[in-house]
């Protein structure tokens, strides 16, 4: 080897060894820091990736954003069951405001209120996003504004709902693509002017030219600068600062808005301060003007449906909707056919003669299979658009028809009771008081059965009803239906309760003792094309044998010839329901028989209809329900709006449960439990599981003399069967609570006598608790 190669040969070996000398000192191992580094710099980047391509994947599923719908009101929309509108969010019509007619001070107002970099961002504001999410973190109360933009609101307003379920990571992803979208396509002046014509001002107003007009009587450009202010400042919550509700937030806004000006270099601090002294309600209308005439695009049905629409409402915002402002469309059960019917025969007098215009209606009628609201009626001669809804109030007592599912409904389901079982009705006082409890009639009948207490609606026999279940246990009962009303001894007749909650509850007797909440919604659309389907829960509340006896004697209430529910009996129907009477107290200076409020709920297989009558302050001299036809009323609107109702119906009758027995007592048609053990008198029956008509006859009459002998005594009624003295153990703890003057009074049979209706001397109390004629 040449000594050339040699050298050649050392020099590669040395340059060899000075690589792995580096390529060792490359691989030596990673300090803690540089691990947690280079992780975290991996993680971002995964992150942004997958931030990035679901971004993308929500956004491609945005809905389309159209000119039309940018510019177009927000008016929600009530659809009835053939999907025809019948209500509109919007009671004016709207004036729209090109963008030559927008004042500059108004523009400069929402701007600096709603998105002071306005003019800089394109659609998104990646520094307001950051502030307002550090507000939240810290819980600062600093700035004015949230994260969202002025064009992001406005996207929001077009194709987007507020509701709760929708406030979702992807929707703010579409809502943020969209605002890019529409920055792009759009000038800023033209976002301004769709925002402006868009957003929701309060009592059924949108758009700030219609505003301008609705509470100034002005045109857009003949305001002041504080009322720019106030407008400028109402769409973040139109009701709360309504200058006419609440004045003083209105006022707070409207310098807060005034502040923004000053902040954005549009006012001067001393401008602001001498605008603050200006009186909010200086320049308001007294009296609006009507916006849109004859043009106005509102259904004609809208005051037909007004309760109706109430209780949509209440539904959308328990629902986290915003109705005012999310342009809904709701499908509803309302059967339209019905509601013109019920709102013609409660506000004209071709089917009932109503005494006079203050005497008050609220009702409602359910489809008792699914639990659907088919119509309501919240009042009579009603004139303010979303008044007062009188088929849900529960405030007013519902006298005797609570006696079904308060007294008897109990007793049958869980002390066995047949329709036979004897009650008392003789003198009685209220447990551990001094207060007695009267009939409608000053005699008492003796011995009956609980099919005759209930027919002629006594009142002893139902307080006795309820002492022998137990309190506990009754109030265990009515909680199936989402009742939670407070129990006494004299709640037996009568607990505050509304039309909308009767009509459901007899719902459940017709259908087998299953309860379906009531139902006013089918499904609700979104501007952005999402369909919403609503259903509530169904369930058992009771036997079916319980549901088919109290339906078989309340069928007697309106056949019976002492039935106080005759006079709303629809021919050729199979139907039940029960009267319900609340009257005055002692003390109070009414004619005799003259009562507060009068009641009757009603049903078939096919709808449940409860009905309340009354006036709206019953202490007002003259406002009280006369006896003979007056106290009628709601058996007449029942018959009128139910003979309607099943005038092209086939009625059928209900199927009795397995486990019913028929039998025959005396020529009546009497029901009871096959097997079932009860109390009748002071001795335990038990019920033969199968047996034929007549030894279940002897059966029965052997074991319940007390029918027929009129020494019985109602201590039958709490005596010492197990069952029995169970229950009377689970009410001796519970308050009787009847006032000192409370006493009870039966129902009449149903009179179609007309009485003139004279004037009391002094105001009437209506306390149900204080009453003397207690709630039938």
């Amino acid at each position: 080897m040449s000594e050339q190669e040699t050298q050649s040969r050392m020099a590669n070996k040395k340059q060899a060894n000075q690589q792995s000398k580096q390529s060792n000192k490359k691989r030596r191992p990673l300090k803690i820091w540089e691990k947690v580094l280079i992780s975290l710099f991996a993680l971002f980047n995964i992150g942004l990736i997958s931030g990035t391509l679901l971004f993308f994947y929500y956004v491609s599923s945005a809905p389309a954003i159209s000119e039309a719908k940018l510019s177009s009101s927000n008016s929600t929309e009530f659809l009835d069951s053939s999907g025809h509108v019948i209500w509109s969010m919007g009671s004016q019509k709207r004036d729209y405001a090109p963008a030559n007619q927008i004042p500059e001070q108004l523009k400069q107002s929402v701007v600096s209120i709603e998105d002071r970099r306005f003019y800089q961002h394109g659609g998104i504001d990646v520094q307001r996003i950051a502030g307002a999410t550090f507000a939240n973190l810290t819980g600062s109360s600093l700035g004015l504004q949230g994260g969202s933009t002025l064009t992001q609101q406005l996207v929001k307003l077009s194709v987007f709902s507020t509701a709760a379920s929708d406030r979702t990571i992807k929707r703010k992803a579409q809502e943020a693509w969209l605002a890019m979208q529409v920055s792009k396509r759009y000038s800023k002046n033209q976002i301004l002017t769709f925002y402006i014509n868009k957003v929701y001002m309060g009592e059924g107003v949108y758009g700030m030219k219609t505003a301008a007009r609705y509470y100034f009587g002005k045109q857009l450009n003949e305001l002041s600068v504080p009322q720019y202010a106030l407008l400028a400042g109402m769409p973040q919550s139109p009701v709360r600062y309504d200058p006419y509700v609440n004045p003083d937030l209105a006022r707070d806004r409207r310098n807060t808005v005034l502040d923004a000006l000053v902040s954005n270099n549009k006012l001067s601090a001393a401008q602001a301060q001498q605008f603050k002294q200006v009186p909010v309600t200086e320049g308001l209308l007294k009296n609006h003007p009507k916006i849109g005439g004859a043009t106005s695009d509102q259904p004609a049905t809208q005051q037909v449906v007004d309760a109706y629409a109430q209780s949509v409402l209440s539904e959308l915002t328990k629902m986290g909707y915003k109705p005012e402002t999310d342009g809904l469309k709701v499908y509803t059960y309302l059967n339209l056919d019905l509601q013109k019917q019920a709102y013609k025969v409660v506000n004209t007098n071709t089917y009932v003669n109503f005494p006079n215009a203050n005497l008050q209606v609220g009702l409602t009628m359910t489809d008792p299979n699914t639990g659907h609201v088919v119509a309501q009626i919240g009042g009579r001669k009603q004139t303010a658009a979303l008044g007062l809804n009188r088929a849900t109030q529960t405030n007013r007592s519902a006298g005797s028809t609570v006696k079904p599912f308060l007294d008897y409904g109990p007793a049958i389901e869980y002390l066995n009771w047949p329709t036979y079982r004897t009650v008392v009705d003789k003198k009685y006082f209220y447990p551990g008081t001094t207060t007695q409890v009267h009939d409608f009639e000053p005699n008492y009948v003796g011995p009956m059965t609980v099919r005759n207490a209930l027919v002629q609606s006594r009142n002893v026999p139902a307080v006795e009803a309820l002492q022998t279940v137990g309190l506990n246990r009754a109030k265990s009962f009515i909680n199936r239906f989402g009742l939670t009303n407070p129990l006494y001894a004299s709640s037996a007749l009568g607990i505050d309760i509304s039309t909308l909650q009767e009509a459901s509850i007899y719902g459940s007797f017709s259908t087998e003792g299953v309860y379906h909440s009531p139902e006013f919604i089918q499904k609700i659309v979104t501007q952005d094309g999402k369909t919403v389907d609503v259903s509530s829960p169904s369930k058992r509340v009771m036997q079916p044998s319980t549901a088919y006896m109290l339906t078989d004697m309340l069928k007697s209430v309106m056949t019976d010839t002492n039935g106080t529910g005759t006079l709303a009996h629809v021919p050729g129907t199979f139907e039940a329901g029960k009267t319900g009477t609340v009257g005055y107290s002692d003390d109070v200076n009414v004619p005799a028989g003259a009562v507060s409020d009068r009641w009757f709920t009603g049903y078939n297989r096919n709808f449940a209809l409860s009905i309340w009558t009354g006036y709206d302050q019953p202490n007002q001299p003259g406002n009280y329900i006369a006896p003979g036809y007056m106290s009628n009323i709601p058996l007449y609107i029942y018959k009128a709006i139910m003979g309607y109702a099943m005038q092209d119906v086939i009625s059928e009758d209900w199927n009795k449960p397995g486990n019913v027995q028929v039998i025959n007592r005396g020529g009546q048609r009497e029901l009871q439990i096959a097997g079932a053990a009860f109390s009748d008198s002071t001795t335990p029956v038990v019920v033969p599981s199968s047996s034929s008509s007549s030894s279940s006859s002897s059966s029965s009459s052997s074991s319940s003399s007390a029918d027929s002998s009129s020494s019985s005594s109602s201590s039958a009624d709490s005596s010492s069967s197990s069952s029995s003295s169970s229950s009377s153990a689970d009410s001796s703890s519970s308050s009787s609570n009847p006032s000192s003057s409370s006493s009870s009074s039966v129902e009449p049979a149903s009179s179609s006598s007309s009485q003139p209706a004279p004037q009391p001397n002094n105001q009437p109390s209506t306390d149900p608790n204080n009453s003397s004629t207690p709630n039938n």
